[in-house]
């Protein structure tokens, strides 16, 4: 099977999230073939598909590839020098919608996986995929769920390896061993609306807004031993005033939280409340969260990638807990979880790439990956 084939043909169905858009009914057919036990499963009002699939060779370990079909909006298409999902290769990079978040990711899963059973079908393990479409949107009916699913229907995942683009520059760079947690917050600061000629008879929310700002913007922590300081980001702030002759009568702010693991989620919460009530403003704080940070280590796991990546690209990677949240927040609650994938340099932007050479030896490590993982059968 050929990575780039199977990757353009991934890459052809236009899987905007939380779309599928027959891409995972398209794998669900391909590990049919295979011998797979496949379940398609749909969650939520909107009906949104996720794919679980699982092939047994034996009693051993499970390791599950996850991953995501859906993308992100290809933006203004007349900015593309080619159609994003009619996927082009010119001078040895392949050039589409998905190319490295991650599509080719997925591809290099599946090839990787059937050179393996090809080779040993009686192998001491299962080999398992966990796709969604709804991780680039809300996630609320993607992996997250499937997750719960597992649970329910006692199938357990022992290792699981995300294929997220985790390198920034070149493939073996970065493994992500961990993710800060996630927080957005919103706080509305109430005023009193009124005429700026008379300033006694109103509050300007505005004069509050500068003392939370500053509040906000104070250190949280030093950071701890696997991960960097946490951060708060403050990202909008609203007022709606058209004119300049008017005290507004409230001002919007949002911000996002990436915190590590000195705190939990509901910690985070309490500790800006701590501060914003020493303000003694009218406020009101809405948050949601996104995921708590995790760092759900395995020799094993970590020695069989790392590996891998060495004997392939012949670089030592970091192991990181930088960047975004992804899904193996959900799937570190059921089992050591790591992400390694593609060249991430691309991603989300207009004429999304990546190198041939590197989809090819993406597939290399993870088929390595697997026969290090399952090395008491070989």
């Amino acid at each position: 099977m050929n990575v780039l084939k199977l990757s353009s043909d991934l890459m052809s169905f236009k899987s905007i999230s939380p779309k599928s858009a027959g891409s995972l009914e398209f794998i669900q057919d391909l590990l049919n073939k295979w011998g797979f036990d496949c379940h398609l499963l749909e969650f939520g009002e909107t009906k949104v598909k996720n794919l679980y699939a699982c092939f047994t060779g034996g009693k051993g370990p499970n390791v599950c590839f996850a991953g995501h079909t859906d993308v992100v909006p290809p933006g203004d298409e007349k900015e593309w020098d080619s159609e994003p999902f009619t996927p082009l290769v010119k001078d040895g990079i392949l050039y589409g919608r998905g190319a490295s978040d991650m599509k080719t990711a997925i591809a290099a899963f599946i090839v990787s996986s059937k050179k393996f059973l090809d080779l040993n079908k009686s192998f001491n393990g299962s080999i398992s995929f966990l796709l969604t479409a709804d991780e680039e949107g809300d996630a609320d009916y993607g992996t997250k769920t499937v997750v719960e699913w597992l649970s329910k229907s006692n199938k357990k995942i022992d290792y699981c390896l995300v294929g997220e683009p985790t390198n920034p520059n070149i493939l073996g760079e970065m493994v992500k061993v961990g993710r800060r947690g996630s927080l957005n917050g919103e706080i509305l600061i109430k005023g009193k609306q009124g005429h700026v000629a008379y300033p006694e008879k109103c509050k300007n929310p505005i004069d509050d807004l500068l003392l939370v700002c500053s509040s906000l913007n104070e250190k949280l922590d030093e950071g701890s031993k696997t991960f960097q300081p946490s951060k708060l980001t403050i990202t909008s702030i609203d007022v709606g005033n058209k004119v300049t002759n008017l005290v507004p009568n409230s001002v919007k702010l949002k911000f996002n939280v990436r915190f590590n693991d000195n705190f939990k989620s509901e910690e985070v919460i309490k500790l800006l409340k701590n501060r914003l009530d020493k303000l003694e403003c009218n406020y009101d704080l809405q948050t949601k969260v996104s995921g708590e940070s995790f760092f759900n280590f395995s020799e094993k796991l970590t020695e069989s990638i790392v590996n891998a990546i060495k004997t392939v690209t012949k670089n030592d990677p970091e192991l990181s807990t930088s960047g975004g949240t992804s899904d193996a927040r959900f799937i570190s609650k059921i089992c050591p979880v790591i992400e390694f994938g593609i060249v991430g340099k691309t991603m989300h932007q207009i004429n999304e790439n990546i190198s041939i050479k590197d989809i090819e030896k993406l597939s290399d490590i993870y088929f390595l990956f697997l026969k290090n993982i399952f090395k008491d059968k070989f």
